[in-house]
C-alpha cells in the first residue's frame, strides 16, 4: 500500500467514511453540473430525446 503510513495519523474509521462521502460529493456535483448546464440532459431525462435517423440500406449491399 502506497499510503500505508497516512493510517498512523488518521484512523480508518474516520478517513474511510470520509474518503467515500468526497467520492459521492464529487459524483453528485459533477451530475448536477451536467443537468444545468447541458440542454441534450434535460431532454433525455424527460424522455423527449429525438429520434435517430438510419441510413437507407442499397439493395446491392442485401445478400
Amino acid at each position: 500500500m502506497i499510503y500505508s503510513k497516512m493510517w498512523c495519523v488518521v484512523k480508518p474509521s474516520v478517513g474511510i467514511p470520509v474518503f467515500i462521502a468526497a467520492v459521492a460529493i464529487a459524483s453528485f456535483s459533477v451530475h448536477l453540473a451536467l443537468t444545468l448546464n447541458t440542454s441534450w440532459v434535460k431532454n433525455f431525462l424527460n424522455g423527449s430525446a429525438k429520434v435517430v435517423a438510419t441510413a437507407p440500406v442499397d439493395a446491392a449491399v442485401k445478400k
